[in-house]
């Protein structure tokens, strides 16, 4: 009985902060004529003699793509160096509701759940795991790695990038200090 409500008090949480989702909702439409089944209305606000259409301006040069290369265990390698400090408040907002702000798995959610959240803090146990897993954890949540299927898979919410920076903010809570770096 303990055990289901904790998992719907988790998930009417994780509805109500919509898991760190943030959707654009448009506005308005943009101003033009419609097309309705093959016919092309024009706008109320145009102009009652049509206007000649405008030459397109060149596309600007491409710049040459960088080859993409992934690091170690398949994830993709980041653009830049991954940052501690970037990762810290993506951490606060995505992270800390299960594994706790510094780490040691005892956020309020996480506390609700079994198994108990990774604790982040310890060293012995963090240390052990390659970058790559630690990233693809992040990103295609925990049953990809063997781990609980209830670490959420958040790919489809922060970017590569973003995700490196969180792995380095990770790499940073453990005690003892990780002795490797992060790509």
């Amino acid at each position: 009985m303990k055990r289901s409500l904790a998992l719907i008090a988790l998930g009417a949480f994780l509805i109500a902060s919509g898991c760190g989702k943030q959707e654009k909702v448009p506005t308005k439409p943009e101003p033009g004529p419609s097309v309705q089944y093959g016919s092309v209305t024009p706008p109320s606000e145009a102009p009652a003699a049509p206007v000649p259409a405008a030459k397109p301006a060149p596309a600007p040069a491409a710049a040459p793509a960088a080859p993409v290369v992934a690091a170690a265990g398949g994830a993709a390698a980041p653009s830049g160096k991954p940052d501690a400090s970037r990762g810290a408040p993506l951490y606060a907002t995505n992270c800390a509701s299960c594994h706790g702000p510094k780490g040691d798995g005892d956020g309020p959610v996480g506390a609700a759940l079994n198994p108990k959240p990774a604790k982040h803090s310890d060293g012995a146990l963090m240390n052990a795991i390659p970058n790559a897993e630690v990233f693809k954890a992040i990103k295609d949540g925990g049953a990809a790695v063997g781990k609980s299927a209830m670490m959420a898979p958040w790919g489809g919410v922060l970017t590569d990038d973003q995700i490196w920076d969180l792995v380095a903010f990770v790499r940073s809570l453990a005690h003892p200090p990780f002795p490797g770096s992060v790509p």
